[in-house]
């Protein structure tokens, strides 16, 4: 019998991967994360958390103090229709009142951090390679790997690494996935987020801003683009400016992102300083895999977390909060499968994780699908900010049902409605 190198593989420690490993070594599980790169390391995202990202780090206890580099937000500047409005977070018994911002430079180590110190064993600069099976039973029980240097050239031999259970939290690639034959759903929404950094005086601002309407040229006197974009103050003396784009479905689309992103931003107001000569690095892309896009979520061992499972929000394009919550209740699925007798016992339990992870998101994904097939086209855009903004009951059920920030246990009249939508929704 080959003895197991632990009882838990994942594959990749980004927030999905550094979650669950975190989880699992709580609760006294031996957990190896095989991550590619090395921290500190980059990744394409807005670097603002809503309420819900702050409440999974919350409950990891993930320390968010200003000294750290962390900033808080009280809520949403939206832009649009010629309309400036301020929407607060909601208060609710579910989520803090408050959002945060953090380079994922610094996010993503953080959490890795934060795994180590719970007994995780993370184990940079080894690609994962493919997957090991069981010949006679055709489940995965491990994976190959090989070292890699900062530039992800190979340094040596391939490894095999062995584990009765896998998560693959390899990021929107899904290359594990692929290896096991679970291509992308085309059918599902797939959004584009493109970002850069700027030198900027609206650093320390404590509201996160959208621009709901993206022009090519001077505001109300030129073409409306696809998308919408953000502002997020760092509070270090720059903010992430970034758009995103989503299409229904998974088809490539014929637009050139960054330049789009330098045509939107040379039309904001110059004194927000957002010049060339203040731009800091390059303008970067990156896919957003959304509403379950990869299914099954569990497969002959494996179970999906984050974006390798397309959990990316379609109504916001927020794919953290998504990626940490689905690795707790992985987390949670595994340990209390370990304490089942028997293979077959076990597998049936590991097997409730997409059940678990259609429940609770499910009917707001499909929700969010139907939003997507409206809101793809800048005419319909358009209507919507200039007559729905000046609204102000309806924008703030509009931001509680965008950001996914309402109470499902009870909260007020708009809480309870989009309570009644999710339920009515198909989870498919």
């Amino acid at each position: 019998m080959v003895t197991p190198d632990a009882d838990v593989i994942v594959v990749g420690a980004g927030p999905a991967g550094s979650t669950v490993a975190f989880y699992l070594a709580a609760a006294g599980v031996d957990v190896l994360v095989l991550e590619k790169t090395e921290f500190p390391r980059e990744k394409v995202c807005g670097d603002g958390f809503t309420p819900r990202s702050v409440r999974e780090l919350v409950a990891m206890g993930v320390p968010m103090r200003p000294e750290d580099g962390w900033i808080r937000n009280k809520g949403l500047r939206v832009r649009g229709g010629g309309h400036v409005i301020h929407l607060p977070w909601p208060q609710t018994e579910t989520f803090p009142d408050y959002g945060v911002s953090r380079t994922r430079k610094d996010f993503d180590q953080t959490l890795a951090v934060h795994a180590r110190a719970a007994g995780a064993r993370i184990q940079e600069r080894t690609q994962v390679t493919g997957p090991v099976t069981d010949e006679r039973t055709g489940r995965v029980v491990g994976v190959t790997a090989r070292p890699v240097d900062a530039s992800g050239r190979r340094t040596g031999d391939e490894v095999t690494y062995r584990a009765p259970v896998v998560v693959a939290a390899d990021g929107v690639s899904g290359r594990f996935a692929l290896a096991l034959g679970l291509e992308k759903d085309p059918r599902r929404p797939m959004g584009v987020a493109v970002r850069t950094y700027f030198r900027t005086p609206r650093h320390d601002d404590d509201w996160m801003e959208s621009h709901l309407e993206l022009w090519d040229g001077p505001p109300g006197r030129s073409a409306l683009l696809p998308g919408y974009g953000w502002i997020f103050g760092l509070g270090d003396g720059t903010a992430n400016v970034g758009l995103g784009s989503v299409s229904s479905t998974a088809a490539a689309t014929k637009i050139d992102y960054k330049d789009l992103l330098q045509r939107w931003v040379s039309h904001l107001p110059p004194e927000w300083e957002f010049t060339p000569e203040n731009q800091i690095g390059p303008v970067r892309s990156a896919a957003l895999p959304m509403a379950f896009n990869r299914k099954p979520l569990y497969h002959r061992g494996v179970l999906l977390v984050g974006d390798a499972g397309g959990m990316v929000n379609p109504f916001n394009g927020e794919g953290i909060a998504y990626a940490m919550q689905a690795a707790r209740r992985a987390a949670e699925v595994i340990v209390q499968a370990r304490a089942r007798a028997t293979d077959a016992q076990r597998d049936r339990v590991l097997a409730t994780y997409p059940g678990v992870m259609a429940d609770e998101l499910g009917g707001y994904y499909t929700l969010g699908r139907a939003f997507v097939r409206i809101i793809e086209r800048p005419d319909v855009m358009r209507v919507l900010t200039r007559y729905g903004l000046p609204r102000p009951a309806l924008m703030r059920l509009t931001l509680k049902l965008l950001s996914d920030v309402w109470d499902p246990h009870g909260g007020d009249a708009s809480d309870r409605f989009i309570a009644a939508l999710t339920r009515i929704a198909p989870a498919a």
